[in-house]
């Protein structure tokens, strides 16, 4: 795995030097190169004057901020050195949290952060294990290409993942909304039974089958395009809307007749195993 950032973790008068790798896998994304009709032949995008249909180069094209419709003010190269920021290739850690105070709209990107060779292998094993032992996430800042970011660093197996996080203020309110903010009485016997069917149907994460079933589709229309197969499709129909109690009581049966096969087969390992062992 490449390494796309190298710098140093620093929290108090303690440093880590460490590298920064890509958590998510961009293989996996099907991406497409848009073609003219007739020819085949790859599209060039280019850029214009939308008001006149002039085509226009680089050196052509200025940067303005609308602070009204149609009204704008030009920033230039020099305004930007004004307000950039010095990257210092260091991870500021500004203080450590309880993990359940940052919510979860508030994380972006995930991050792999790794130890800088075996002498920082010790230390950040250290930072790893303490942060687990001590239920506590740690959230500092850095500046990447001239902006600062927010960090969260949390442990991941025996390793740190760290999350780029969005600002507070970037997030909207729930309560926006509509039909959120409302206090419906809920009949007892219904919450009774949805908590029922809610317990029903508790498993592992780790049991679950999470798949990108389009994507998964997506490769194999393609496939089958480039071999010269037929490419067939289906649409999911519509689930069916029914009274919620009816709804309720149909799925607390269903989620038990699931698990009926799974005991069965459970116990007839065990007589399997027993038999062996007998034997």
């Amino acid at each position: 795995m490449r390494a796309i950032w190298k710098g140093h973790i620093r929290f108090s008068l303690v440093t880590i030097p460490i590298r920064i790798y890509n958590a998510i896998d961009n293989k996996q994304t099907v991406s497409f190169n848009l073609l003219a009709k007739e020819t085949n032949n790859p599209v060039k995008y280019e850029k214009k004057d939308k008001v006149t249909g002039e085509t226009l180069r680089s050196e052509d094209i200025v940067k303005g901020y609308q602070y009204e419709p149609g009204q704008y003010v030009l920033i230039d190269q020099e305004d930007f050195e004004k307000v950039k920021l010095k990257s210092t290739k260091v991870i500021e850690i500004e203080g450590f949290v309880d993990a359940n105070e940052v919510h979860h709209t508030l994380f972006d990107s995930p991050y792999f952060a790794g130890p800088d060779g075996d002498v920082a292998a010790k230390t950040y094993q250290l930072l790893s294990e303490s942060l687990r032992e001590s239920g506590k996430v740690g959230v500092g800042k850095v500046v990447l290409r001239d902006r600062e970011s927010t960090v969260l660093l949390t442990p991941h197996e025996k390793g740190i993942l760290l999350y780029k996080l969005r600002y507070p203020d970037e997030v909207r309110s729930i309560k926006d909304v509509p039909n959120t903010d409302k206090d419906i009485e809920l009949e007892a016997e219904q919450l009774k039974m949805a908590n029922t069917l809610i317990d029903s149907m508790t498993k592992k994460f780790s049991d679950l089958k999470l798949e990108d079933r389009y994507n998964g589709a997506l490769k194999e229309m393609i496939m089958n395009k480039i071999e010269g197969k037929e490419v067939v499709s289906f649409t999911e129909e519509e689930p069916e809307v029914v009274d919620i109690m009816t709804a309720l009581k149909a799925s607390i049966e269903q989620a038990k007749a699931d698990k009926k096969p799974m005991k069965k087969a459970k116990k007839e390992e065990q007589e399997t195993k027993k038999k062996r062992k007998a034997s």
